[in-house]
């Protein structure tokens, strides 16, 4: 979501004059848009501010500003622990940035951190960039209503708030005219989608992703991030029916045990979750699932980490993102006993290996198969070009009859550590 913000505001202050460049001595501004989730990505961005005092001092006229969720959450104390900042734009405010930069003058110091009434997304009309890669993001849906105990998402992207159908097929079409094929449909909790459709009711995102699949042009959909409590029947259908609907699900459980689960205030148990993927399997049969994992949460027992490990062994994950819990201020969980942390860096090494193995095992049944790769970037070697295949896994073919935006079906050769290598089908 962060990258398809920094897009919108790239677009954004492209419409007042300004050139993106790669090179931060040639910069008139920079923003470091970013994310609030874990206690070290946010320090991170002190550290990386740090960077950018000499370029200050050599150019005081450029503007450095903070956007997404950390400016959220901070806001001012941002300011006060790095002067160098001029403005702070919190995520719910990016479509205000050009306003805010043109303001940003003679140490005059802005922050929007407010929760407008208007929708950014209606403000931000201009058009996406006019030639773009085979891959886009497209938010759908912002924020999150579950409160889980360990997350701050409600706090800095506020209230559940979903998009209009018509505007998300205007831009999914815009996407498409720009050389899109495969779009990524976001939101913090993505599956509980409910716009207003054309027909005047609340479509959900199943209802959304039969409505893209009628664009010419547009060849693949996926969706991220889900939670269980929200996959509903119509949704489990379109995997199994939806043609363009990729066979990947990302729905995390983040734990195994149901005391952590009732703890984290996850409003569902382990049991449920098995079932949940059983009836999602039976429609897709052949899906790869993709999960989240936090280990060491507070009161975290080893018989709790144990049923973590069950459950991973029981589903099989194709992929999965894992952490020690970090304690968010303002969270309910940063109050709790803590695990120590040798405790939970064991756990995480435990818990990835196992991960590892069940990724490995995965891309080894691949061999032999044949997938359909979207063609996105160059790779390291001559005329060596990586894609992602319907289950998101990453593709080398070496061929020099291939080009970025093609879909070709592929034959696995090999299993690499991290992706497969393969040749086109005859």
């Amino acid at each position: 979501m962060n990258v398809y913000d920094s897009e919108r505001m790239s677009e954004a202050l492209g419409e007042d004059g300004y050139e993106e460049t790669l090179n931060p001595s040639e910069a008139d501004m920079i923003l470091l848009n970013t994310c609030h989730i874990r206690e070290k990505a946010a320090e991170k961005v002190y550290s990386e501010l740090g960077r950018f005092k000499d370029l200050k001092t050599v150019k005081p006229s450029l503007k450095i500003g903070v956007t997404g969720c950390v400016a959220q959450a901070e806001g001012d104390e941002i300011i006060k622990r790095q002067p160098l900042v001029d403005l702070i734009v919190g995520p719910q405010s990016y479509h205000n940035i050009a306003d805010l930069a043109a303001n940003a003058v003679d140490g005059k110091k802005q922050v929007d951190i407010a929760f407008p009434e208007e929708d950014k997304f209606s403000v931000l009309k201009g058009k996406r960039s006019a030639q773009r890669g085979p891959s886009a993001f497209l938010t759908v849906q912002e924020g999150c209503d579950k409160f889980c105990a360990f997350c701050v998402v409600p706090y800095t992207r506020g209230a559940e708030n979903s998009r209009p159908v018509i505007r998300i097929i205007d831009e999914a079409k815009q996407l498409v005219q720009s050389g899109v094929k495969e779009i990524t449909l976001l939101g913090q909790n993505v599956n509980a989608y409910h716009g207003d459709g054309p027909d005047g009711n609340e479509w959900s995102l199943a209802k959304l992703i039969w409505e893209l699949e009628k664009i010419d042009g547009l060849d693949r959909i996926r969706f991220t991030t889900s939670h269980p409590n929200d996959m509903t029947p119509d949704l489990i259908e379109a995997h199994g029916q939806c043609k363009k609907l990729m066979p990947y699900l990302h729905l995390p459980v983040q734990s195994g045990s149901n005391k952590i689960l009732k703890r984290m205030n996850r409003s569902h148990d382990a049991e449920s979750y098995v079932s949940l993927i059983s009836k999602i399997r039976d429609a897709r049969p052949d899906i790869l699932i993709s999960g989240d994992f936090i280990v060491g949460f507070p009161e975290e027992t080893e018989n709790d980490f144990n049923d973590t490990m069950s459950l991973i062994k029981e589903i099989e994950y194709g992929q999965a993102f894992s952490f020690k819990y970090s304690t968010r201020p303002g969270t309910p969980a940063a109050e709790r006993d803590q695990v120590p942390e040798e405790v939970k860096t064991a756990r995480l090494h435990q818990l990835q290996d196992l991960i590892k193995q069940q990724q490995k095992s995965i891309q080894d049944k691949m061999v032999g198969r044949e997938v359909q790769v979207l063609f996105e970037r160059t790779g390291r070697f001559d005329n060596q070009l990586v894609g992602k295949s319907e289950y998101l896994h990453a593709v080398n073919v070496t061929d020099p009859t291939i080009s970025v935006g093609e879909l070709k079906q592929v034959k696995i050769m090999k299993s690499n550590a991290n992706s497969l290598s393969g040749s086109l089908s005859n």
